[in-house]
């Protein structure tokens, strides 16, 4: 009897030593925030970053495994090298050809996000993944679904024992792997803040243009990130076709009718389509739209006084907006498609 419990005392030390050992091999990331920036919001002490946690949620983010029949990853809306947005049409496609209502936002700087969704329906980044998985426009899928696929696969169990030390595939994990992977993406070192970091100087145009920016734009797009958590009106009148009323589907406030989250706009210059049903095509237009606004009921206070900006006017502040161009983050080949 002595030696069965010795026995069973010593197996269950040996599992204890390999759970630990296994833990053990995880590599920590650290999130670098930038000098001057602000704290990020995220909370990643309830997801601590891991080097196989971010490349589990890499390989989950470029899988159309998370999709019903297998055709639609979340890389599909969201590409690299267009500041993880999609190109070429107005709206996200999905699944069957099917056409979303909405431009997919880029994933850009998430960590100091606490909303998403051009609504603000997703509060937590954990959470958001949920919504285009479930979408029958996007995904539709199940999460049930999903995680039995993921628990036939070989390559998974494998990954999730590296991120988690065991081969326990749940849905809690998946969106905590993929949540490592999109805190990640960060854009930090474009032109501008090379200029900030006084490594480097603007142009003559691209200095006028940045000041024409902080008189007319900054008081949305705040620097050093270029959005905010904020809900605006824009301007913009309602799609005839989509009829998108915004945030008031979410809050039901009347004074959310036609307000639209505030996007980013690092990497502007390749995040086209513009705008929530992405109606403009060029930085051209966004800026045409915003110098002509005009009397407008559609716009929030911050809008209210005209731009007038001439011809060169625009022109030098486009030369702005072009700074905020990170090729570095947009070639960033840690951020592209697993090769492994």
């Amino acid at each position: 009897m002595r030696k069965h419990w010795s026995y069973i005392l010593l197996l269950g030390l040996i599992i204890l030593i390999s759970l630990s050992f296994s833990y053990q091999l995880t590599k920590p990331l650290y999130f670098e925030v930038p000098k001057n920036w602000p704290k990020p919001k995220y909370d990643f002490k309830k997801n601590p970053l891991t080097e196989e946690g971010f490349q589990l949620g890499r390989n989950l983010f470029y899988d159309p495994i998370i999709s019903r029949d297998s055709t639609i990853s979340c890389a599909s809306c969201h590409l690299q090298q267009t500041g993880f947005t999609h190109v070429d049409h107005q709206l996200s496609h999905g699944i069957d050809g099917k056409i979303g209502t909405r431009n997919s936002l880029a994933l850009i700087n998430l960590a100091w996000n606490k909303v998403f969704m051009w609504d603000g329906g997703v509060n937590n980044l954990e959470v958001q993944p949920l919504n285009p998985i479930t979408n029958p426009v996007e995904m539709d899928e199940k999460l049930e679904h999903v995680i039995d696929k993921l628990q036939r696969s070989e390559k998974y169990k494998t990954l999730f024992i590296k991120a988690f030390g065991d081969n326990k595939i749940t849905s809690q994990r998946l969106l905590k792997a993929l949540a490592q992977f999109t805190v990640m993406l960060k854009s930090t070192d474009s032109k501008y803040d090379k200029v900030m970091r006084k490594e480097a100087s603007f142009a003559k145009n691209e200095q006028h243009g940045y000041d024409l920016f902080k008189k007319n734009c900054a008081s949305c797009h705040k620097e050093p990130l270029f959005n905010e958590d904020k809900f605006e009106k824009n301007g913009l009148l309602i799609d005839g076709t989509l009829k998108d009323s915004g945030r008031i589907k979410i809050s039901g406030k009347q004074e959310d009718y036609l307000r639209f989250r505030i996007p980013t706009l690092r990497n502007i210059q390749f995040t086209f389509p513009y705008m929530h049903d992405g109606r403009f095509k060029t930085l051209k237009e966004v800026i045409k739209h915003y110098n002509s606004l005009g009397h407008n009921k559609n716009l929030s206070k911050e809008l209210a006084n005209p731009m007038n900006l001439s011809d060169n006017d625009r022109v030098d502040l486009l030369a702005f907006l072009l700074t905020l161009t990170d090729k570095d983050f947009l070639f960033n080949e840690r951020f592209s498609f697993p090769k492994e």
